[in-house]
């Protein structure tokens, strides 16, 4: 299990920071555009699905997904100019549910 979330994290980290290269290495092609905005979406996904696999409570893994989705999003609306009429509904649905997460959290650790 822990090899695997390695793997993920790694993996993760990679499109996060270099779409382009992870495109071209896996497909032969680099990812441009949206396309590499979607690939970050996907590495923050592949993030948290490590730190769920890690040993130790899911719910964490889960946090940190919907809490970097939420500012991954945000970043790309604000900085990138990237807006889709789902845009912002998204990042307010994702840091609702990064505070619920959250706050389950601090309640299972209180109790």
């Amino acid at each position: 299990m822990v090899f695997a979330a390695v793997a993920e994290i790694v993996t993760g980290l990679a499109l996060l920071t270099v779409p382009s290269m992870v495109g071209w290495l896996l497909l032969g092609q680099e990812l441009a555009g949206a396309a590499a905005s979607v690939a970050r979406v996907a590495g923050v996904a592949l993030i948290g699905l490590g730190v769920a696999c890690w040993p130790g409570p899911p719910l964490v893994g889960m946090l940190i997904y919907g809490a970097s989705v939420a500012l991954l999003l945000a970043y790309l609306g604000i900085v990138e100019r990237m807006t889709g009429i789902l845009l912002w509904p998204a990042v307010v649905l994702h840091l609702m549910l990064s505070a619920f997460l959250a706050r389950a959290a601090v309640n299972r650790t209180r109790g």
